[in-house]
């Protein structure tokens, strides 16, 4: 990915200047890049950060959560969010403790409210949560299988599979992400 916004920059630079560039990307440079919180957090501050797993190190929540059938991404990262991830769980009063009300409050007792939230969590199941959750404007959703991801992106209507080959020959694959609106992938 940094690679070809590296390249499309090079063309865009060519094309105002005449002039071609050598574009050079490593793994490393970009992984350090992905994690900007930490790292960011190092560079300005000399914080180093500890292994938090999914979860966020400066909003909370902001990570994969229990239910009662599989795990979700819950991203409550403000207040208001937060506030309406407790008004679907029926549990408002947690949204009113002084510990809890702010992200900053939150954030440093994360221990305390995690299994909180988690107890109601456990209730739902992710499906049901999610459609819960999205219509109480609170950024979530499960963590699928890659079956259920292929199966979800076609209910979208985004047909992610195309088969390349004829007869015998013929073999699914996933479709190019990109479309384009003058010009169709081959494959």
């Amino acid at each position: 990915l940094h690679g070809m916004i590296g390249v499309l920059a090079a063309l865009h630079h060519r094309e105002r200047t005449g002039e071609g560039q050598h574009v050079e990307v490593s793994l490393l440079a970009s992984a350090l890049s992905g994690l900007v919180n930490h790292t960011g957090a190092f560079t300005a501050a000399g914080v180093v950060p500890h292994r938090m797993g999914n979860a966020h190190p400066s909003v909370y929540p902001y990570q994969t959560m229990p239910t009662g059938d599989r795990d979700v991404v819950i991203a409550a990262a403000n207040d208001r969010q937060f506030r309406a991830l407790c008004g679907v769980l029926g549990v408002d009063e947690l949204a009113d403790d002084p510990r809890f009300r702010l992200n900053a409050d939150r954030t440093d007792h994360r221990d305390e409210v995690h299994p909180l939230l988690v107890e109601q969590l456990r209730q739902w199941s992710a499906d049901d949560l999610f459609i819960a959750l999205n219509r109480a404007g609170v950024p979530c959703g499960p963590i699928n299988s890659i079956q259920e991801g292929v199966e979800l992106a076609g209910r979208l209507g985004l047909d992610p599979v195309v088969t390349t080959g004829d007869g015998d020959r013929a073999v699914g694959s996933i479709r190019n992400p990109i479309t384009f609106s003058g010009a169709a992938a081959s494959y």
